[in-house]
C-alpha cells in the first residue's frame, strides 16, 4: 500500500524498528536470565505504566500465564525540540502463541479517524500531538475496535542502535540499488544499523513497490533476530541494553516481559505483515489518507479472529 505526502525518511525506518523492539522483547529476554540483574534494571528504566480508560474493555483482564492472545501499540516518535514529538509510525501487532504467529498492521500517518477525547476527526498520528500515548491507544482502539494492551514508543535513532548492537546484520538481497549514499549489489550483504535503516527504506526504484520494501523489511527484522538467538549476541547485550534504555518506553513491565518470553516466544518466527486498503482525498483543504467502511469492518475482524476475540 503506498502511502501519499510523507516525504520524511525518518518513517519507513521507524516501522522496522517498532517490530524489531517486539522480536526483542520476545527474544532477547529469553538469554537473559543469566544477566537478570542487568536486564531488570534496563527494564525498570524503559518501564513507564499508563493509567487510562480503554475505549474497547476485554471481558477478563489479560492473562499472560495462560497464554491468551495481546496486543500492543508501537509508536515511532519524531522527538522534537520544544515539543513532545509526532507519532510518524504507528504500528499494530497482535501475538496469538496457539498459532505462532504474529500480526503487524501498520496505520498510515494521514488516516482520518476520531481523535478520542477531542470529538474532532483528524489524522491519527495527531492523537499523540494532542494527548500523548493514552490518546493514541484510545484513539487506535476505536478506530479498531480491539482492545490495546500494551504500548511500546521510541526514537528512530534506536533502529541504528541496536542494529549496531548486535554488530551488524546479514540478509540476502536479489535488487541491484543505491538509496543514501550506500549501494547494495545482489547476494549476501552484511550491513550496519545505517545501512540496514537505508536498505529497509528504499521503495521507489523496486518495481514491486511496497511489496519489495515490506520483503526487505523481514529481511531486517530477521537479521536481528538471528544475530539475538546467536550465542554470540551474549557478548554484546550491555550494548543491546543501552539501546533499548536510551530509546525506549513501556508498560510492559520486566515481569510481563518474562511471561511473553516464557509463553509467546515462538511467535516471533512467523510475523505476517496486513495493510489496510484506502485512498486519498482533500477534505477542508486538507490531504487524508481515508478508509472505507467496509475495509475498516474487514481489519477489524481480522484482528479479532487473531485475538480470539468474539
Amino acid at each position: 500500500m503506498r502511502e501519499r505526502h510523507t516525504p520524511k525518511k525518518k518513517r519507513k525506518g521507524l516501522k522496522i524498528f517498532l517490530t524489531v523492539l517486539l522480536v526483542l522483547v520476545l527474544g532477547v529476554v529469553g538469554y537473559g536470565y543469566s544477566i537478570y540483574h542487568n536486564l531488570n534494571k534496563a527494564a525498570t528504566t524503559v518501564h513507564s505504566p499508563i493509567d487510562r480508560t480503554p475505549e474497547v474493555k476485554r471481558p477478563t483482564d489479560l492473562a499472560l500465564n495462560k497464554k491468551e492472545p495481546f496486543s500492543v501499540l508501537m509508536l515511532g516518535i519524531d522527538q522534537r525540540e520544544g515539543d513532545k514529538g509526532r507519532s510518524d509510525s504507528m504500528i499494530v501487532i497482535t501475538v496469538n502463541p496457539k498459532l505462532k504467529s504474529m500480526e503487524m498492521l501498520s496505520i498510515p500517518r494521514d488516516t482520518r479517524v476520531e481523535i478520542v477525547g477531542k470529538g474532532i476527526d483528524d489524522k491519527i498520528n495527531h492523537a499523540y500531538a494532542f494527548g500523548g500515548v493514552e490518546m493514541s491507544m484510545n484513539t487506535v482502539e476505536k478506530f479498531l475496535d480491539i482492545p490495546i494492551d500494551y504500548y511500546i514508543k521510541m526514537n528512530m535513532e534506536g533502529f541504528k542502535e541496536i542494529v549496531d548492537a548486535v554488530d551488524g546484520i546479514t540478509v540476502n538481497n536479489d535488487l541491484d540499488f543505491k538509496q543514501d549514499g550506500h549501494h547494495f549489489a545482489t547476494g549476501t550483504l552484511n550491513l550496519n544499523g545505517d545501512a540496514a535503516l537505508s536498505y529497509a527504506r528504499m521503495r521507489k526504484n523496486d518495481a514491486r513497490g511496497d511489496f519489495g520494501r515490506q520483503m526487505r523489511q523481514r529481511q531486517v527484522i530477521q537479521g536481528v533476530m538471528n544475530k539475538g538467538a546467536n550465542i554470540s549476541a551474549l557478548w554484546k547485550y550491555d550494548d543491546v541494553l543501552k539501546a533499548l534504555s536510551n530509546n525506549v518506553e513501556t508498560n510492559i513491565s520486566f515481569a510481563e516481559m518474562k511471561d511473553i518470553q516464557k509463553n509467546y516466544a515462538d511467535a516471533r518466527h512467523n510475523i505476517e505483515q496486513i495493510q489496510i486498503a484506502g485512498s486519498g482525498a482533500t477534505i477542508g483543504g486538507i490531504w487524508y489518507y481515508v478508509v472505507p467502511q467496509e475495509e475498516v469492518a474487514n481489519v477489524q475482524t481480522h484482528l479479532k479472529e487473531h485475538l480470539e476475540l468474539k
